[in-house]
């Protein structure tokens, strides 16, 4: 078992750092990087992507603290101005996804980009951000896990050995990231990378849940016929995910047959 540990602060002489800010922000400039490269790569408006990333980055963190919020009720009871303590963690990732949604789509409309383009950039480089910005919550325990007698299981003061479930969704973003480098060896169709991203990640994360604590009043998650909010949003990712899946291959088949068509009609 893992010794328990907790990395709340950094202290730097006078100035003292909090341990999870620091590590989602790292998490943004290292998908930003890797976002603005495929974008250059691929002959995207890189001015357009920083405008996104401005505007999915507002949406990401208000969507993640009201749905936080909505989860915990009792944090923003204890004190309004809790809500704006964002650094020191309690943040909904799927919120954030519901915000970042919202944005992009009031982005859309107002320039009319090619949306699956710029969504595929997006998503390829948010699995390494989640993977840096996931380590802060592993190290402040925003996600506290069942009791478990694994051998990496953290030991709690309490004497409970549990799951830190934090560092697992920190090693699904590093997954994840692995497998699109290894997914996009050749090039793909577009779309593809956004329809891998929604069903693999909904998929794990569903899975993720059940290891998350039901044993601590105030702490654990809420549940609704015993699958959290977030499961819910999951099953969502995975259904559209298969369901954009369908209409872009079948859009290309329907292409490539009126093609096909077309050539014997003129041949």
């Amino acid at each position: 078992m893992i010794p328990y540990y907790q990395f709340t602060t950094l202290n730097i002489g006078p100035i003292t750092i909090q341990v999870w800010g620091l590590m989602v922000s790292l998490g943004i400039a290292a998908a930003l990087v890797v976002i603005y490269k495929r974008a250059k790569r691929f002959g995207l408006d890189t001015q357009l992507i920083f405008d996104m990333a401005f505007w999915l980055l507002f949406g990401a963190l208000l969507g993640a603290r009201v749905l936080y919020v909505v989860y915990n009720p009792t944090y923003i009871f204890a004190s309004f101005w809790n809500f704006f303590r964002v650094w020191e963690g309690g943040m909904s990732i799927m919120g954030g996804f519901l915000g970042s949604l919202l944005a992009a789509y009031f982005v859309w409309r107002k320039r009319r980009f090619d949306f699956l383009a710029y969504a595929d950039v997006m998503l390829f480089g948010l699995p390494l951000g989640l993977f840096i910005g996931r380590l802060g919550c592993g190290a402040i325990h925003d996600h506290i896990g069942k009791p478990t007698t694994l051998p990496w299981g953290i030991a709690w003061p309490d004497g409970t050995v549990r799951h830190e479930n934090g560092l697992y969704l920190s090693l699904k973003g590093l997954v994840l990231f692995v497998i699109m480098l290894l997914a996009h060896r050749k090039p793909r169709w577009k779309g593809f990378t956004t329809v891998l991203f929604l069903i693999l990640y909904g998929t794990v994360r569903f899975f993720l849940d059940f290891l998350r604590a039901v044993d601590l009043p105030g702490v654990s998650d809420v549940r609704y016929f015993g699958l959290t909010p977030a499961q819910y949003l999951s099953i969502v990712m995975v259904l559209f995910g298969g369901y954009l899946y369908w209409r872009l291959r079948l859009r290309k088949s329907v292409v490539a047959t009126h093609s096909a068509q077309h050539s014997m009609t003129n041949s």
